[in-house]
């Protein structure tokens, strides 16, 4: 038994957890209830359709048959293949990973930012990692993509054993631009939207047409639904590469829940810079040195 305590591997049986953020490793050696309650699931749950950009109430739901727009979001399945995602993650498991919260590992490749007080520093930021290279121009030739120039990738590890989740959060908009793109590595897993905002959300007879189909046509809502009793189930493929933007991007909040992983699953987050650091931005000068670092792709995890 001392043997095999021995063997067992640091990651379990340490966490980055901090404040109410919870894993099953500290969980289990605080022991007893938890003295914090978890936000309540959401009442009504639908599911992300990418053919027709719908969110579907769920089978066997009170709203089975109905849905509603949800504009923002593009998934490509099979961005990279099996061989370059064993790949990938290969290489990335060369560095060491970083203990994070909820029971998360990371590796981080980009600028240290205080985003609290608006403030970066670029020491020690040598760019994304030379693996990425390829990533990067193969996003390039999706629509939708064009001109994409990541400054920050951000590695996340998840699993079972630590309990590993994301809590529902927006990422931030001062820095960080329009587009919020991510590769989901080794398993399959659901990305959970939520919205705070007060009022209904209008429901229509779930469509079966392409959306170029229903441009034309104009389908009279017929229910509505409680915003924030609402969620919104984005299924993610192995080896599928995700991109949210406007509504998505910036007033649905994202999450992962530990439900959703029942394997090892490594997501890679690439961010783009904000108008602020683009050209004619108040910042220009300090984000064309982020992209000439970041576009180096000679990187090591910060």
């Amino acid at each position: 038994m001392a043997a095999a305590a021995a063997e067992t591997p640091e990651v379990l049986r340490e966490c980055g957890c901090k404040g109410i953020r919870t894993c099953l490793i500290c969980e289990r050696q605080r022991g007893g209830d938890p003295p914090w309650e978890l936000p309540p699931a959401k009442t009504y749950r639908f599911i992300y359709c990418s053919d027709t950009g719908w969110a579907v109430g769920a089978e066997e739901s009170d709203f089975e048959g109905w849905a509603f727009p949800f504009p923002g979001v593009m998934l490509i399945e099979d961005f990279v293949t099996q061989e370059e995602e064993a790949e990938l993650v290969r290489l990335m498991d060369r560095d060491p990973w970083k203990l994070s919260q909820s029971g998360r590992r990371k590796q981080d490749y980009g600028p240290k930012v205080n985003f609290r007080k608006q403030k970066l520093k670029t020491e020690g930021f040598c760019g994304l990692p030379s693996f990425s290279r390829e990533v990067v121009r193969r996003m390039g030739l999706y629509p939708g993509l064009e001109g994409f120039r990541p400054v920050e990738q951000c590695n996340l590890d998840y699993c079972p054993e630590r309990g590993s989740a994301i809590d529902p959060h927006l990422d931030d908009a001062w820095l960080w631009g329009e587009r919020l793109v991510s590769l989901n590595l080794l398993s399959p897993t659901v990305l959970s939207m939520c919205r705070e905002a007060p009022g209904s959300l209008l429901l229509c007879s779930a469509p079966s047409a392409a959306p170029e189909a229903l441009v034309d046509s104009v389908i009279a809502p017929s229910r509505s639904v409680l915003c924030q009793e609402v969620e919104v189930a984005i299924p993610l493929p192995a080896r599928s590469l995700l991109v949210l933007t406007g509504a998505a991007r910036h007033q649905w909040k994202h999450a992962i829940h530990r439900r959703h992983i029942e394997a090892r699953r490594v997501c890679v987050t690439f961010r783009e810079l904000s108008a602020e650091f683009g050209p004619g931005g108040g910042q220009q000068e300090l984000g064309q040195e982020l992209l000439r670092i970041a576009l180096s792709f000679q990187g090591r995890p910060v």
